[in-house]
């Protein structure tokens, strides 16, 4: 028997991963479709301990002439996994379907179990008189094997595992050849099978390990109530209920999942990077470079370039705004607020008067996403519109900007509705007459 395994990351703490139902680690790190959300996920768990992660016999890169393992093999495979790797003890996150076998195993094994962490998880499948959240054997047959494994190599299931993801093509094709990739039609047969018959909630009252449960609040394929009955079952577990409906963790808020987990093997939480933040943007552009770059010739033109350069520079600092980069003979710039960026605009464009050139200015406020060094966002997109949109020498400003600077003393004269390129609606926009 052979199976498949992967170590990422160098942490002091090694990290198991029971993954539900099947998978295929070359396919989960492939950068298309859906997989980067799931190699963004392992990558996060690795950047504080030392992930390992295995295929399941039957499944993925390991042995697949074979029937599909039963709860005790599966643990056995695990227990190998951990000899081969080196691993004397370790956290073991189950995520789904991968509970029940993490949950059995660190009752059987405790001296091999440093913690738990179960994502998503259940200890029972279907209903039962003393287990009303989930569904009766009869529809988990007919959701299963009637409704769910016929569409199962097209990704048709998506709705039920990531419904945030229901309306991207992509991500759906990318699912179905994910699961064409990791199971044969007998053998996700066979799993949906086994899954309906698993029950280890005997196990719950004898661990003595830490434990965290996560579940996303909305959960449609396994009800948060089973995580949160669940928790209350093992000895001093934590429950943590995230928002969202999302099963598969790598999918939607996947960061705070990673984060729960961190603080609970580490006692740390790592600040999240703000990566949408509200902001006014500026573009500025010179009016007839190429005719004026023809007309004075490479050298000076490149001369009259610098000056320009250094005297937008010079006033983005006065104005305490934030150069993002140049677009050739003009800038895209930030500022933390709407009137500073009028004023650093009507700045702007008297120097280039200065130079004997002339400029037209865009300002939009509103949210842009902060890509590295770089901003993204339909704000970003339509202050370079509004931009377009200016005559030589002014300064024009959407509504928006308009209506944020109210009592500032500036003052504007309409100039009207326009459609702008890609954006929709109308937009009214506005001359700055005086700053």
């Amino acid at each position: 028997m052979h199976i498949a395994y992967q170590v990422v990351g160098t942490g002091a703490r090694d990290l198991i991963v029971a993954l539900g139902m099947a998978n295929h680690l070359d396919m989960q790190w492939q950068e298309d479709g859906g997989s980067p959300r799931m190699g963004r996920f392992f990558h996060g768990l690795s950047d504080f301990t030392r992930l390992i992660l295995f295929d399941k016999r039957g499944t993925g890169l390991s042995d697949r002439a074979v029937a599909m393992p039963t709860l005790e093999e599966r643990m056995d495979d695990v227990r190998a996994v951990m000899d081969d790797a080196g691993s004397e003890r370790a956290v073991l996150m189950g995520v789904s379907e991968g509970a029940p076998m993490c949950l059995l195993f660190a009752a059987t094994y405790p001296e091999r179990t440093e913690a738990l962490v179960l994502c998503g998880g259940m200890a029972r499948s279907t209903e039962a008189p003393d287990y009303p959240w989930a569904p009766p054997v009869d529809a988990a047959v007919e959701s299963g094997l009637e409704l769910i494994v016929p569409v199962a190599y097209a990704g048709g299931d998506i709705e039920i595992w990531a419904p945030s993801l229901a309306e991207d093509q992509q991500a759906r094709e990318w699912l179905g050849r994910y699961r064409r990739s990791s199971v044969s039609t007998d053998g996700l047969i066979a799993l949906a099978t086994m899954f309906m018959e698993i029950d280890v909630r005997h196990v719950l009252p004898t661990l003595r390990v830490p434990t965290l449960v996560v579940h996303r609040h909305g959960d449609r394929a396994i009800n948060r109530r089973a995580g949160e009955w669940m928790a209350k079952q093992i000895p001093g577990a934590r429950y943590v209920e995230l928002p969202g409906d999302d099963h598969l963790p790598w999918i939607g808020d996947y960061e705070a999942v990673i984060e729960e987990v961190r603080e609970f093997l580490t006692g740390v939480r790592v600040a999240e990077e703000p990566d949408r933040v509200l902001s006014t943007v500026m573009f500025t552009d010179v009016v007839g470079s190429t005719e004026r770059a023809t007309s004075l010739g490479d050298r000076r033109w490149r001369d009259v370039l610098d000056a320009h350069d250094g005297a937008v520079r010079e006033q983005l600092t006065r104005y305490r705004g934030h150069e993002v980069k140049t677009t050739g003979d003009g800038f895209l710039a930030t500022f933390d607020g709407p009137a500073r960026a009028i004023r650093c605009a009507c700045a702007i464009r008297d120097a280039a008067r200065d130079l004997g050139l002339a400029v037209r200015v865009g300002v939009h406020s509103g949210e842009i996403e902060l890509r590295g060094d770089d901003i993204a966002g339909v704000a970003v997109v339509i202050a370079q519109r509004v931009s377009a949109q200016a005559q030589p020498h002014e300064v024009l400003v959407s509504s928006t900007v308009k209506d944020l600077v109210a009592g500032s003393g500036l003052a504007f004269a309409d100039r009207g509705a326009h459609v702008l390129k890609g954006v929709p609606d109308e937009w009214r926009l506005l001359a700055v007459e005086s700053a």
